[in-house]
């Protein structure tokens, strides 16, 4: 019977989604609805396989260093600045998160906050409420033949941009990812810089990922291009709008009103500038808070959390490319015989190895050959370091200083398609290729030769000079060994030249027989490769 994943699911995930986890009858799922300070969460967090929270547990360094089991940390929502990335990709642990399942409830909030603002809706209501009757206070203005900013233009950012057409208003919008030809099929005048937008928007709304290049995109600099009496709205991120620029922007009158779901520190502090002043709206970062939001993203990460542990399924990873299951399917050939390649130049090259080259030619061509190098990279760093994943490969062969690339080659040569594995170790170089022989993987080409090896189980492999008999004088050494030779591939350019020998083995030669091999002269290298 296969293994059982354990989950930790926290901060209240929805039931429905842990309950289709459990379903499979392959994860077990342990439940709270509170989350876990970092101390009770080391105590705990060894035992499982999987982690799935929304924003309140906290998964930091420590944690990950606690987690030998951990594969895989799910983040029930958009945002993942509670999980330590760079500590998760250095253990090899996948982190995801939801990107979809509250788009709809966060658009709809940040259209609530910009009404809420040009009308003054949470002051007139407070007002009533304090028994006032004063409608001349609160004079608002309209949307319609307005101009809204947005920054911006993922899955949120298109959403907001379709409701403020259905109001009447002018969209435009920043998003140096976004293509112009999409742009023009939702209606929205695309800008290639912030200047032309900060200057005619009426009103401006943010909706980029918190990274170093879009903090505080919104500044004292990027402010003070805004036309006066713009009204700024966040929905996204704490941070994206410079606070203390914010704050004196707002009191000089620059800025007529701001709506905030998101802070810099949440909650903001008792001294936080914009507490009080009549212009500004504040909800408790309520973007996803909807019961529909909060079931979609639950039921979403437990899926994309399913696919991962049971099928290898990567969606919506930030720290590795996303392998949907369609992808996997066709690549899974490839990846085998990636990864056997990796293993077999590792122990054929010198330990130090400065550059890897991939290189694919025939109709593996088609395909997104990412997943292949990686798994090259497994294969490689297998006997350095360890068993590694897609995660952990790349950044641990950078570690190491080994520059890796890939590249496609148009010429297709003897073969429908190829992959061959390049590495310099100093002056020294090696290659090996492999292809498929209808469903069956194949090695094609060692160091120049031309063969046909099974890349499996203990090859033993010799370069001598061509000889009569010293196949068949190896073959009864290895017999006297009780070593038995499964196949065997040959090849020679000509005559008494250089050779290569591959040898299939059942059980691997020791070392005394390998220094009576290599005794005899014509005997060039030996070499015991274990796939």
């Amino acid at each position: 019977m296969s293994d059982i994943f354990r989950v930790l699911a926290l901060d209240g995930v929805s039931p429905t989604g842990l309950s289709m986890l459990e379903s499979t009858g392959r994860i077990s799922v342990t439940a709270q609805k509170g989350g876990l300070k970092e101390p009770e969460l080391l105590a705990v967090i060894a035992d499982y396989d999987a982690i799935i929270v929304r924003s309140q547990t906290k998964v930091t360094a420590k944690a990950f260093a606690a987690a030998p089991r951990l594969k895989v940390v799910g983040r029930a929502g958009v945002g993942y600045d509670n999980i330590d990335v760079e500590a998760a990709s250095e253990r090899g642990v996948v982190v995801m998160n939801t990107p979809g399942g509250n788009t709809i409830s966060t658009a709809e909030h940040t259209f609530s906050l910009l009404l809420a603002l040009a009308r003054f809706i949470p002051q007139a209501h407070a007002s009533v409420q304090a028994g006032q009757w004063d409608r001349k206070s609160f004079q608002g203005v309209e949307l319609c033949n307005k101009t809204l900013g947005i920054i911006g233009m993922g899955r949120i950012g298109g959403e907001v941009a379709r409701r403020a057409i259905g109001f009447g208003m002018r969209v435009m919008a920043y998003d140096p990812y976004l293509a112009h030809s999409r742009a023009r099929s939702m209606q929205v005048e695309l800008v290639d810089n912030l200047g032309p937008l900060l200057a005619q928007s009426d009103f401006i709304t943010v909706h980029m990922p918190m990274t170093p290049e879009t903090k505080g995109i919104l500044n004292a600099t990027t402010i003070a291009q805004c036309k006066k009496g713009v009204r700024l709205v966040n929905c996204a991120r704490g941070g994206l709008i410079d606070e203390a620029a914010l704050i004196e922007a707002v009191k000089s009158g620059h800025v007529a009103g701001v709506a905030l779901d998101v802070f810099e520190t949440e909650p903001p502090p008792a001294d936080f500038g914009l507490r009080g002043l009549p212009n500004v709206v504040f909800t408790p970062h309520l973007g996803a808070s909807t019961a529909e939001a909060q079931e979609s993203v639950g039921i979403e990460v437990a899926e994309q959390i399913r696919d991962y542990l049971v099928d290898g399924v990567i969606r919506n990873a930030v720290n590795v490319p996303n392998v949907d299951v369609r992808a996997l399917a066709v690549l899974r050939p490839y990846l085998s015989l990636g990864e056997r390649l990796g293993q077999l130049i590792s122990q054929l090259a010198p330990p130090r190895i400065d550059t890897l080259t991939v290189n694919y030619s025939g109709k593996v061509r088609d395909f997104d050959t990412g997943p292949v190098t990686r798994a090259v990279l497994r294969g490689l760093l297998l006997h350095a370091v360890g068993p590694v994943n897609d995660v952990s490969a790349p950044r641990k062969a950078k570690g190491l200083g080994i520059n890796y690339s890939e590249t496609k080659l148009s010429e297709e040569g003897d073969f429908t398609e190829l992959i061959s594995v390049q590495v310099t170790a100093g002056d020294v170089k090696h290659e090996v290729a492999g292809t498929f022989f209808g469903t069956q993987p194949r090695i094609v080409r060692i160091d120049g030769h031309t063969l046909d090896a099974n890349p499996n189980g203990i090859l033993f492999i010799m370069e001598n000079r061509d000889r009569p008999g010293i196949v068949g004088w190896i073959g009864t050494l290895l017999g006297k060994h009780h070593i038995n030779i499964a196949t065997m591939a040959l090849s020679r350019t000509e005559p008494g030249s250089r050779a290569l020998s591959v040898l299939n083995l059942d059980s691997a030669p020791g070392e005394e027989v390998l220094k009576e091999i290599t005794a005899d002269e014509d005997i060039y290298s030996v070499k015991v490769v274990k796939l």
